[in-house]
């Protein structure tokens, strides 16, 4: 357990330095780049918890798919990859003042709800990220919303391409 708990923090370091790193770059690319980090660092929280098919989707879907088409988007605008303008702004205080609040929040939530409590891994928990049970559950219940999403990133698509083409 205690290497668990050092995994975790370890990929916990990695996942916040860069999500600051996507906020914090002025280059698109290198915001995107950074955001295939936090989003692998999940897919990693997700294999500690042994959730291994939610973590192989986390991979294929958000990083493999997800990035890709923001990279394309990118690409496909023609975007600027650096701002030719200063990104800061006056409010600096006031954000930081707002984001130590809601961390403050959401630590006495955390807190409150799981505070001396130890989560175990049992057989009744590992049958519900098992893949026959996810693949039941999304393909019986949660059919529409799996198609509607679909549906989403393809109008996502088309739109860039069609926002990106020359007339």
């Amino acid at each position: 357990m205690v290497v668990q708990n050092i995994a975790f923090w370890i990929i916990a370091i990695a996942m916040a330095l860069a999500a600051i790193g996507v906020v914090r770059s002025q280059n698109v690319v290198h915001a995107a780049l950074y955001l295939v980090v936090v989003l692998a660092g999940a897919a990693a929280q997700y294999i500690l918890v042994a959730a291994e098919f939610v973590a192989w989707v986390q991979v294929l879907i958000y990083i493999g798919a997800i990035v890709i088409l923001f990279l394309f988007g990118i690409m496909l605008t023609r975007a600027p990859m650096r701002s030719e303008s200063s990104l800061d702004n006056p409010q600096r205080l006031a954000s930081a003042v707002v984001s130590l609040f809601l961390f403050g929040v959401l630590v006495a939530l955390l807190v409150d709800a799981y505070g001396g409590k130890e989560i175990e891994l049992n057989d009744k928990l590992l049958v519900v990220g098992n893949t026959s049970t996810i693949g039941t559950s999304m393909f019986q219940q949660y059919l529409v919303p799996f198609e509607v999403v679909s549906m989403l990133l393809l109008a996502a698509l088309i739109g860039a391409v069609v926002i990106a083409r020359r007339d």
